[in-house]
């Protein structure tokens, strides 16, 4: 346990973490709870600087520490500002490096495999895929020893429903890349693990389904209900501690036991 560990009790303190995709649903959740275990969270939003802005003061009012960065993740060019831009806040409030990474940022899709136009999917494997996979890149070359890894997956890749085929395959390749980044970087004590949510109660499944599908969904998951954006963030912030240290390469699914 560190000295900023033993003065707050919080597991994260002293400890620094990049969220991509911060500022709603599953990623809202992720920022404020490292934010909330000690870490100084730099988190990337997309659009909605409102809603970027309500969490940063969110966090201050707690005592805690996060700043939003602007960051269209379909470009690499930006994916590596939000680190260099990480760089330089992490300075400012006298940390150095980064310990953890958590690619949470995504886009759905949700149209049949006949009707899918090359832009869509050239826009969801960048995003999904791609943008991961370099935030990653990016990520190793700041992390000392011991650094965390997480990405967010989907339990579709195992449950699959054929609206969804690009989004799939995105989200499948990232769980492919992250069992070899497990082994890359293993020999630093960097882990590398995802994180496959269920269904869970956010705008984005609430615009993309039917209360009848939802009503469908909780009445064959063995716990009753949707997955709450906390429910996930509870299981990466274990993923981010010192509790997680021999856990690597793993897909550890989210889901009130939808999927077996």
């Amino acid at each position: 346990m560190n000295q900023a560990q033993t003065a707050t009790g919080k597991v994260l303190a002293g400890r620094t973490a990049v969220v991509t995709g911060g500022s709603r649903g599953l990623g809202r959740a992720i920022v404020r709870r490292l934010a909330d275990d000690g870490a100084a969270v730099v988190f990337s939003y997309a659009t909605n600087k409102d809603a970027a802005t309500e969490i940063e003061e969110e966090i201050a009012a707690a005592g805690g520490t996060a700043w939003a960065v602007q960051t269209e993740l379909a470009e690499v060019a930006q994916i590596e500002r939000l680190f260099t831009t990480a760089d330089e806040y992490f300075r400012s409030i006298g940390a150095e490096g980064l310990d953890i990474l958590v690619n949470s940022a995504g886009v759905a899709s949700f149209t049949p495999i006949g009707e899918t136009a090359e832009a869509e999917y050239d826009r969801v494997m960048a995003v999904n895929a791609k943008a991961p996979y370099f935030a990653v890149q990016f990520a190793s070359q700041r992390m000392g020893d011991g650094g965390r890894i997480i990405g967010l997956s989907t339990v579709t890749t195992r449950w699959p429903r054929v609206p969804e085929s690009v989004y799939i395959a995105s989200k499948s390749a990232g769980e492919a890349f992250v069992r070899v980044a497990a082994r890359e970087l293993g020999p630093r004590g960097i882990t590398v693990n995802t994180v496959s949510p269920g269904p869970s109660d956010t705008d984005m499944l609430r615009g993309a389904t039917t209360a009848e599908i939802r009503e469908h969904v909780i009445a064959d998951t063995p716990l009753g209900r949707l997955g709450r954006p906390s429910d996930v963030a509870a299981v990466v912030a274990f993923l981010a501690g010192p509790d997680a240290a021999w856990v690597t390469g793993q897909n550890i699914r989210a889901d009130g036991g939808l999927v077996y």
